[in-house]
């Protein structure tokens, strides 16, 4: 069920997306790869209670890294995307809150609200890195696609399957400051507006500008965390400098829901590394981890 205010909680701790454990040599590879399945965890239980259910997508934990289609663990990402339409479709809400998981976790939710309201819902998409890369590109990880996804751009089994797509130009990257090669490039191709951390700094006017210009009355926001100023706050893998302040970034969420109908908000990518090292250390304590029990 939704609350009264039609707003469904997705918890989506899908990991797949990312291959990032060469950004983190100190954590082992496996733990490293599903440290976003504990990270979506995490963010539900530090965010305020929700008002109606909280629906959980099923993630397998299996280690299954095969890349197919030029997308690694691409038959696990398939059928979570299945499951993750399923789940809303269902309930049918009028908003979306989705706590991930790696940026992919915005597909399913956003491309629901695109076909909902067509052509009224623009995207603010804050995040240090564009996401608008493509099955056979360099990088596999399907995070890195997931704004080229809501476009209805990339794997055709993947975008028949969702339900709407955005035009480029009700698209606006917010905090970004890194490109993999050609990136840069193919942003400015397909027309995809961004603006760095400096060019918000304590002032949202050209954010609210920007939407005041697309015409449209609703929004959603996908924030990942590694936008943060890693000199502030180490929440995700990225540690680009030169990131948004927390309060900052804050603002400007809560300034676009002020004016504007916010219907679809993602929290992605928090990476807990703190955490991940201390359960492992719980998992080999006397009488804790199983493992380590005396067998005569």
């Amino acid at each position: 069920m939704t609350d009264e205010n039609g707003t469904l909680r997705l918890l989506y701790p899908q990991w797949q997306g990312g291959i990032i454990s060469h950004w983190m040599p100190d954590i082992p590879p496996e733990d490293a790869a599903r440290g976003y399945y504990l990270g979506a965890r995490i963010l539900d239980m530090l965010a305020p209670a929700a008002t109606g259910e909280t629906v959980e997508v099923p993630v397998s934990l299996d280690y299954d890294r095969r890349t197919e289609n030029g997308i690694c663990s691409y038959r696990t990402i398939l059928r979570q995307t299945a499951e993750a339409l399923a789940i809303v479709r269902d309930r049918d809400p009028e908003r979306i809150v989705t706590l991930g998981g790696e940026c992919s976790v915005s597909v399913v939710p956003f491309t629901y609200l695109a076909a909902k309201y067509p052509d009224d819902v623009a995207v603010v998409w804050i995040d240090a890195h564009p996401d608008i890369t493509l099955p056979y590109d360099e990088y596999a990880g399907y995070h890195a696609m997931a704004l080229t996804a809501c476009l209805g751009m990339g794997d055709k089994a993947i975008t028949d399957m969702l339900p709407g797509k955005f035009d480029a130009s009700k698209v606006l990257i917010v905090g970004l400051r890194s490109w993999d090669p050609g990136m840069r490039e193919r942003q400015e191709r397909l027309g995809i507006e961004g603006l760095s951390p400096e060019e918000t700094r304590n002032d949202c006017g050209s954010v609210l500008e920007w939407l005041k210009e697309t015409g449209a009355r609703k929004v959603v926001v996908h924030l990942d965390l590694d936008v943060l100023d890693p000199a502030e706050i180490i929440a995700g893998v990225g540690v680009e400098p030169g990131g948004m302040k927390i309060d900052e970034t804050a603002t400007l969420i809560r300034d676009i829901a002020a004016r504007y109908d916010m219907v679809g908000l993602t929290v992605a990518e928090p990476m807990p590394r703190t955490a991940i090292k201390l359960r492992d250390m719980l998992a080999k304590l006397p009488l804790l981890g199983d493992s380590n029990r005396r067998r005569d």
